[in-house]
C-alpha cells in the first residue's frame, strides 16, 4: 500500500465566523459552507482541502498538537495580508536551510500554521 496524497485536514474551531474570516484573509478559497455553518471546507490546492468543524468543547487547543504546512505562491504577500488584517505572525518570512521561504502563525484557535514556498521554484 502506498499513500498517494492528503485529502483533507480538519481543525476544531470555537467561532466559525472568526475562523472563516481568518482563513479567507490568508487566501483560502471557500468550497462549502459559510460563517454560519458548523462545518466549512476550503480548497487547499487542486485536490486537497482544509475543513473547519465548530467544536467549542475542543477549541481553542490547549497544548502543542503539531503544525499544518501550506504552500502558497507568494509567502511575503500572504504575510503582508495577515499583518494588514491585524493578525500577528510568529515571525517574518525567512529562507530556511531546508529550501523553503516560510513564516509561522497561529489561527484564532491556536492551530499552528506554516506558510511556505520552495525556494527552487
Amino acid at each position: 500500500m502506498t499513500i498517494r496524497s492528503l485529502s483533507a485536514i480538519t481543525l476544531a474551531v470555537s467561532d466559525m465566523a472568526r475562523s472563516v474570516t481568518f482563513y479567507r484573509t490568508l487566501g483560502f478559497e471557500l468550497f462549502a459552507g459559510d460563517e454560519r455553518s458548523s462545518f466549512v471546507t476550503f480548497r487547499a490546492g487542486p485536490k486537497s482541502f482544509l475543513n473547519l468543524q465548530l467544536d467549542p468543547a475542543h477549541a481553542p487547543v490547549q497544548k502543542i498538537w503539531g503544525r499544518v504546512i501550506f504552500w502558497v505562491d507568494d509567502v511575503d504577500a500572504t504575510h503582508r495580508r495577515a499583518v494588514t488584517a491585524g493578525y500577528t505572525p510568529d515571525m517574518a518570512p525567512s529562507d530556511a536551510p531546508w529550501g523553503e521561504r516560510y513564516f509561522h502563525l497561529h489561527d484564532p484557535d491556536g492551530h499552528e500554521l506554516s506558510i511556505a514556498k520552495p525556494l527552487a521554484e
